[in-house]
C-alpha cells in the first residue's frame, strides 16, 4: 500500500459482479443413509508408477471421484459426454527413480524427474501418454503434512480441470486458464464437500488449511498477469476456487472472459525495494485518510446520506471503556469511536502492511453501517463489515480513493490477515465464521460491492 505519483479517481463506487454476496458458505456432510467413503480400489483407476502409500491412495480416490462428477456434470454444462482420460495418470518420486521404471517416460513421454515439486495434465498429438496427469507424490506429500490431507486431491482437481479444458477450450491467457482451472476444482470439491463423492471427504474444518495451502502456490509476488505461465496472486487462485465452491461449474465456464479482472500486477520501481509495504506509522497514516475519504464518497453517491468521519485511535491491551475489553476491534456507537489494538495490528504487520489496513477497516465499516441506522450488534453486522471492507479494498484497487494505491501482493494480505486472526475470538470471532467463510464474504464485497453487504442497497 503506497502514495501514488498521480491520482487516478475513476467515476462509479459501486462494483458490480457475479458472485454469491455476502452469503455465507455451509459444508453439508454426508447424510445417515449415505454409506462413509471408501478407498477405490486399484483396478478403477490405474496409476502408473503409484504405491501403497497415503498420497497415491488420496489421488486415486480423487481421480475415481473427479471422473464420476465430470462425467455427471460435463454433459450438463457443455453438452456432450465427458471423455476420459487417454494417457493415464502417473506418479513420481523424482528422488528415486529407477532406470526402467518409466520406459516411455511419464506424461506425453516427459522425463520423471521433471515432475519434481510439481504436477501436469499434457496433452501434445502423437506424443506418448498424451491426455494425462503426473504428479511428484514426495512433493503432495509435503504438501500435505503443512496443510491438510485434501491438498493431493485438490491437485488432482485441478489437472483435471485442465483435462475439462483440453474438451472444450481454456480462456487463452495462462492466468485466465489457471484460475479457471482452480475454478473447477473449487466446483468438485463443493461437491465433495456435500457427501456426494464416493472415495473421497472434505470436511468443514479443513477448508481453512486448503486456502493457505494456496498461499505456497501462488506467483511471485509482482509477477505479471501476462507471463506465459502466469498462476495468478493468492487472492485471484482463492477467488476463483471459492466462486467454483459457491456456484459449480457453469459459473467456471462462463466467468473467465477478457473481462475478468485479475489483481496480480508488476511493482513500480520505487517499491520493488520494499515489495510495497509502507513503513507502519506511514501505512496507519494513509489508512486514516482512505478510510473517510470512501465512506465520504460512498454515503454521497451511493446512500444519499452525510458521513461523520469517526477518528481512529489506538489502545493497547485494553479497549476503551465504551467496548468490550476483550476486543481488540471495537467501534463505539456512544462517540462514534473506532479502536484497534496495536498489539494485534504490530503482529499482523508482519504478514505485509495491508493486513494492518484490513484489520482497521472492518471496525470502521460497523461505525459506517450505524450511520446507516443498522445496528453494529447485530449478529450479522461483523460479516456485513468485512463484506463492506472488500468493497473499500476494490475502491482501493480501482485508484478510485486519492492519495493511496494498493500494490501488488496487498489483497493476498487480506486473506493471510483473515485465515490467520480473523477467526480468533478477539478479532473476528464473535462472527462466528471460519476463516474459508470470512475470505468467502471479502471476496463478495470486492467483486460485487455494496450489493453483497446487506447494508439496503
Amino acid at each position: 500500500m503506497t502514495r501514488p505519483r498521480l491520482l487516478s479517481v475513476v467515476a462509479g463506487l459501486l462494483v458490480c459482479g457475479l458472485t454469491s454476496g455476502c452469503g455465507v458458505v455451509v459444508v453439508g456432510a454426508p447424510s445417515p443413509d449415505r454409506p462413509a467413503p471408501v478407498g477405490a480400489p486399484p483396478e478403477e483407476v490405474t496409476v502408473t508408477g503409484a504405491t501403497d502409500g497415503p498420497v497415491d491412495v488420496l489421488a486415486r480416490n480423487a481421480l475415481a471421484d473427479l471422473q464420476t462428477f465430470w462425467s455427471e456434470e460435463f454433459p450438463d454444462v457443455f453438452g456432450p459426454p465427458f471423455q476420459p482420460l487417454e494417457g493415464g495418470y502417473f506418479s513420481v518420486d523424482p528422488g528415486d527413480v529407477a532406470p526402467g521404471d518409466f520406459p516411455q517416460g511419464v506424461g506425453c513421454g516427459s522425463d520423471p524427474r521433471e515432475a519434481e515439486n510439481n504436477a501436469f495434465y499434457c496433452q501434445f498429438p502423437d506424443a506418448p501418454s498424451s491426455d494425462s496427469i503426473t504428479y511428484d507424490r514426495a512433493f503432495l506429500g509435503e504438501l500435505a503434512d503443512s496443510y491438510g490431507r485434501f491438498l493431493p486431491a485438490l491437485v488432482m482437481a485441478h489437472e483435471f480441470g485442465h483435462a475439462v479444458q483440453a474438451r472444450v477450450g481454456a480462456p487463452g491467457a495462462s492466468i485466465a486458464t489457471e484460475t479457471q482451472a482452480d475454478c473447477y476444482a473449487g466446483a468438485w470439491s463443493a461437491w465433495v464437500a456435500e457427501g456426494e463423492a464416493e472415495h473421497s471427504q472434505l470436511r468443514e474444518s479443513e477448508l481453512d488449511d486448503l486456502l493457505r495451502g494456496y498461499f505456497l502456490l501462488r506467483d511471485p509476488v509482482g509477477t505479471s498477469p501476462a507471463e506465459q505461465s502466469a498462476h495468478g496472486s493468492y487472492f485471484d487462485r482463492v477467488s476463483a476456487f471459492q466462486e467454483g465452491f459457491d456456484d459449480g461449474p457453469t459459473a467456471c465456464r462462463d466467468r473467465f472472459g477478457r473481462d475478468r479482472v485479475f489483481t496480480q500486477g508488476t511493482f513500480r520501481d520505487e517499491d520493488l525495494l520494499t515489495q510495497g509495504n509502507a513503513p507502519y506509522d506511514e501505512l496507519v497514516e494513509l489508512v486514516s485518510g482512505a478510510l473517510p475519504a470512501f465512506w465520504d464518497r460512498a454515503f454521497t453517491e451511493v446512500f444519499d446520506e452525510d458521513f461523520d468521519a469517526p477518528p481512529i485511535e489506538p489502545f493497547t491491551g485494553s479497549a476503551p471503556e465504551c467496548a468490550p475489553s476483550d476486543r481488540a476491534l471495537v467501534y463505539c456507537a456512544d462517540g462514534n469511536v473506532v479502536g484497534y489494538d496495536e498489539s494485534l495490528t504490530e503482529e499482523a504487520y508482519e504478514l505485509g502492511d495491508y493486513a494492518v489496513a484490513t484489520a482497521i477497516a472492518v471496525p470502521y465499516a460497523l461505525g459506517a453501517r450505524d450511520q446507516l441506522g443498522l445496528d453494529p450488534a447485530d449478529p450479522d453486522a461483523i460479516r456485513s463489515a468485512v463484506c463492506l471492507t472488500g468493497w473499500f479494498s476494490a475502491q482501493l484497487f480501482d485508484r478510485e480513493i486519492p492519495d493511496v494505491l494498493i500494490s501488488p501482493g496487498d489483497l493476498d494480505e487480506s486473506v493471510l490477515f483473515l485465515l490467520t486472526y480473523g477467526v480468533e475470538e478477539d478479532v473476528l470471532g464473535a462472527a462466528e465464521l471460519s476463516g474459508f467463510q470470512l475470505v468467502d464474504v471479502f471476496r463478495g464485497g470486492f467483486v460485487e460491492g455494496a450489493r453483497a453487504c446487506d447494508v439496503g442497497v
